[in-house]
């Protein structure tokens, strides 16, 4: 009877032992906190399961916020000490600023990180470079987007220099079939990130350029910026008729109709008008200045990983990582969400041909980020805000080119005092 009595003690016992471990293996998985709440089936149904199928040891759950709460909720989580253990980072300043209050950890003892250029890694490295605190997940590209069957009952290919880009305006308005150029400047950052931002890399010769901002060796008001804002006023004849009340959806939509032949891209359309548009789609690079033969593309940082400093699964968060940072990782992200481009020194095949278009431009053009991203937006005017207004009105036709350049430069002269003058 007494043996039998502890034979039902130890069984007990360990049964308590079983449900506290399954319990505790609950509360220890990792959790990922992001702004790309539109992502949460691709995590859930492939990026996890592929990781899990290898550590099925390590559990993790994705958790999401609403991309305009992100920064907000997250830095409460964090002064709170509720994040989640794994952070998905912004580039550049916003990630910067979490590193140097010592919310996120160096990752460059990280297995996988020489899979990364300086250039991939910059957005989420300290200014000298010298520590780097997320894994650089994926870039966006800009070019433009063109509707295919509209350049066929044009009659117009595919332009490689800025005077047969104009050519082919022209003639698409000659035909009074299409909107010549898809883009508006109600929300004004359209103007900057796919007009300014996306012709601009080859005027100011793309890192030379960007780089020479920072140091004080060249300005807004230097010839580089002031053609790239030239360019951008000569797209105003063939803009749609409203053009300044047009919103990025109303843009989307002009597009995706058909009834616009050429759209400023980022690549992060591609899914959009994907699912949408009813047409084939050609993408081609922004077209050189004439003369000139080597291309540069605004290959942007995007996304990124970082590890909560406070997580209480540190080993299990660099697992994960260093995951991120394999191929299979940057095949698998790569393709899943179309548009979104591995930042790795690694070569991987898209499955969706427009997005294999877009990083092919890698192999012929040098890639660089928008210039206004890396420290020249930490004081007031905010640099990447005026450049903004500027655009917009440069395509309003409310603002000349040099005044834009003039302005713009005043701004960043009243606070930022770089290293070399």
């Amino acid at each position: 009877m007494r043996r039998s009595v502890v034979a039902a003690t130890g069984i007990a016992v360990a049964g308590l032992a079983a449900l506290v471990t399954v319990q505790a293996r609950a509360a220890d998985q990792l959790v990922i906190e992001s702004w790309r709440n539109d992502d949460l089936s691709i995590w859930q149904d492939k990026i996890i399961p592929a990781f899990t199928k290898t550590h099925p040891d390590i559990q993790v759950t994705f958790s999401p916020s609403p991309p305009a709460e992100y920064n907000a909720a997250l830095n409460a989580k964090l002064d709170g000490g509720t994040a989640g253990d794994i952070i998905t980072c912004r580039p550049f300043d916003a990630s910067l600023a979490m590193f140097k209050k010592g919310q996120l950890v160096s990752l460059n003892d990280l297995p996988g990180m020489d899979h990364f250029s300086a250039t991939a890694k910059a957005g989420w490295s300290t200014d000298d470079g010298k520590i780097t605190f997320c894994v650089p997940m994926a870039s966006v590209i800009h070019g433009f987007m063109y509707n295919e069957d509209a350049f066929k009952d044009v009659g117009v290919s595919v332009p490689k220099t800025e005077s047969e880009f104009f050519d082919v305006l022209a003639k698409i308005k000659a035909s009074g079939k299409y909107v010549p150029l898809d883009i508006g400047t109600a929300d004004q950052w359209e103007a900057a990130t796919m007009g300014f931002q996306n012709i601009g890399p080859d005027y100011w010769q793309g890192e030379a350029g960007r780089k020479a901002l920072i140091d004080g060796t060249e300005k807004f008001t230097d010839k580089p910026y002031v053609e790239t804002f030239e360019e951008l006023a000569k797209w105003k004849p063939y803009l749609a008729d409203g053009y300044q009340a047009q919103k990025y959806p109303d843009s989307q939509n002009l597009f995706t109709l058909g009834r616009a032949a050429v759209y400023p891209a980022g690549s992060w359309d591609i899914s959009t008008f994907r699912k949408d548009a009813q047409f084939p789609i050609g993408a081609f690079p922004p077209p050189v200045p004439d003369g000139q033969t080597q291309c540069y593309i605004s290959d942007h940082p995007d996304i990124a990983m970082g590890i909560n400093a406070k997580t209480r699964h540190m080993q299990d968060a660099k697992t994960f990582l260093a995951w991120v940072a394999t191929p299979e990782f940057a095949s698998l992200y790569s393709n899943a969400l179309p548009g979104f481009f591995t930042l790795q020194d690694t070569s991987v095949t898209l499955t969706d041909p427009l997005a294999q278009t877009f990083v092919s431009w890698r192999k012929i053009c040098k890639g660089t980020m928008r210039d206004s991203y890396q420290i020249l937006s930490r004081g007031t005017p905010n640099l990447e805000n005026q450049l903004w207004d500027v655009s917009a009105q440069v395509l309003n036709g409310t603002m000349t080119p040099a005044v834009a350049a003039q302005t713009v430069q005043k701004g960043l002269d009243s606070w930022y005092k770089p290293a070399v003058h």
